[in-house]
């Protein structure tokens, strides 16, 4: 028979574990070394609080929020945190996700790692490889060419019309 005591000890296991997993996701993150690095204090007076807890934070935009979801202009995304080119507006497309979606990045541009930051399910998170900032998370589950869905909150990225673009 399970009891009260049974419930509260099993939740507060799990409670621990995942404060644990994030704490240790975290930790991975800030001793990864990047280009572009900043304090905790210099980031949050770059960046809105919205993208502060997105970029830096690992947090995910509420879906249907972005601008960035329904853009259809040509262009490029940049990283809202330090300007670096990630996806052209060819590899974009409606996965009707609510988040900005992709087929494929531009060369050089992201960095991915195992994300186990929620309890028993494995992502694949995508960062910025210049600043580490958090993007969003890549699945198998996009258009060809690639299979791929690089599933991005609109708030990590801005957007860079093709007329507003600098020659290369």
């Amino acid at each position: 028979m399970i009891t009260r005591r049974d419930v509260v000890f099993g939740l507060a296991a799990v409670s621990a574990s995942i404060i644990a997993m994030r704490a240790m996701g975290s930790l991975a993150a800030e001793g990864e070394a990047f280009e572009i690095t900043k304090t905790p204090e210099e980031w949050r007076k770059l960046l809105t609080p919205e993208q502060y807890a997105v970029l830096r934070d690992h947090g995910t935009e509420r879906p249907f929020t972005s601008p960035l979801d329904t853009e259809k202009r040509a262009g490029i995304f940049h990283c809202a945190a330090c300007d670096l080119p990630l996806y052209a507006s060819g590899t974009k497309y409606d996965s009707r996700t609510g988040w900005p979606s992709f087929w494929k990045p531009l060369d050089n541009a992201i960095g991915t790692k195992e994300d186990r930051s929620w309890l028993l399910i494995v992502r694949t998170e995508v960062h910025c490889r210049r600043c580490g900032g958090h993007l969003g998370h890549v699945f198998d589950d996009g258009p060809k060419p690639t299979g791929l869905r690089y599933c991005m909150n609109g708030v990590a990225m801005k957007f860079v019309p093709s007329d507003d673009q600098k020659p290369a």
